[in-house]
């Protein structure tokens, strides 16, 4: 696969063509089969599988990002690719990400490894001879970024690929309260707080919520949802602790694995508090900051109906071809 750089078109220099268009221009989704991974603490998670590989040949594994799923259409394009290129790859869903609510009061934030690890390590037991890929985009790429760091050189991911991730936490929540950015923080919350409210109309787990039925109208604002939700539900003391523990820029230093990250400067949900300096990168990381690029979009071509992205070839020749 030839390797392109990315220049995205003139009529899609926006940030926010870059971000929308591409949700609203999705191709279809390749047929999947799906593998439910009881967990210890008695919940679950789901995996979308494409295909399961032959021995000894690689595992892509797409970790997607808030409220995303196998649906998303930057996996959607990821699996479509994958499956033409007959290469095996997986959707990770995050609880309750899979269309189906979990079974635990808690849910997934942006510093959740444990499950990714499960999954790894159940698919290194499965296929002890595949080499696993794994691809995270925005929280997702957060996630993914914080496992690479905090296992080293004994991740059992071999190489990662990481896109839009919001590596400080705190930065991201308050520019998604200002100007247009605003529009993607209500749409995004809106999912949240329905979800909350789906766990609040269960008897079994309505009691262990931090929140009422009445209080979740009020809470408009990452900041807000974060500090009244997502912190005490998974152990952490209050927002900031939650943000500063589980911001990926500071794991990007302990990464002892080949890892791309790719920003674009112009994303409409980050600020410059994401880049990281060159201090700041491990060897194995190879970081591009893009001028141009949105949110997860990074279109380079086609037209407006039928975009042309950068990612997917860039994702494949950094994971396989390297």
């Amino acid at each position: 696969m030839t390797q392109r750089t990315f220049t995205p078109p003139w009529w899609a220099r926006n940030p926010h063509v870059q971000t929308i268009l591409p949700v609203l221009t999705k191709v279809d989704r390749p047929a999947l089969t799906r593998q439910r991974l009881e967990l210890d603490d008695g919940d679950f998670i789901d995996l979308d599988w494409l295909t399961k590989p032959a021995c000894g040949e690689p595992i892509v594994v797409l970790v997607h990002g808030l409220e995303g799923s196998a649906d998303s259409h930057y996996a959607r394009r990821l699996l479509t690719l994958l499956g033409e290129h007959k290469v095996s790859a997986l959707v990770h869903h995050h609880r309750s990400c899979s269309g189906v609510t979990n079974r635990l009061a808690r849910s997934y934030h942006s510093g959740d490894t444990q499950d990714l690890h499960t999954t790894l390590s159940q698919l290194r037991k499965d296929y002890p001879d595949s080499p696993l890929l794994a691809v995270g985009y925005s929280l997702g790429g957060n996630v993914l970024t914080k496992y690479m760091g905090e296992h080293g050189s004994d991740s059992l991911v071999d190489r990662a690929v990481v896109i839009s991730a919001p590596l400080q936490l705190g930065a991201c929540a308050k520019r998604l309260r200002h100007g247009f950015s605003k529009i993607y923080q209500s749409y995004l919350i809106k999912q949240l707080q329905q979800k909350v409210r789906d766990k609040l109309a269960l008897p079994e787990l309505s009691a262990q919520m931090p929140v009422t039925m009445a209080e979740v109208e009020s809470l408009t604002t990452f900041h807000l949802f974060d500090d009244r939700v997502t912190a005490p539900l998974h152990g952490f003391d209050g927002v900031e602790d939650y943000y500063r523990r589980a911001s990926g820029l500071p794991y990007l230093s302990q990464v002892a694995k080949p890892t791309l990250v790719i920003h674009a400067k112009d994303d409409p949900f980050m600020t410059d508090e994401v880049i990281p300096t060159r201090e700041t990168l491990s060897p194995q990381v190879t970081y591009e900051l893009h001028q141009q690029g949105g949110h997860v979009g990074f279109i380079d071509g086609g037209h407006p109906l039928k975009p042309r992205y950068y990612l997917e070839q860039r994702i494949l020749h950094f994971l396989l071809e390297a």
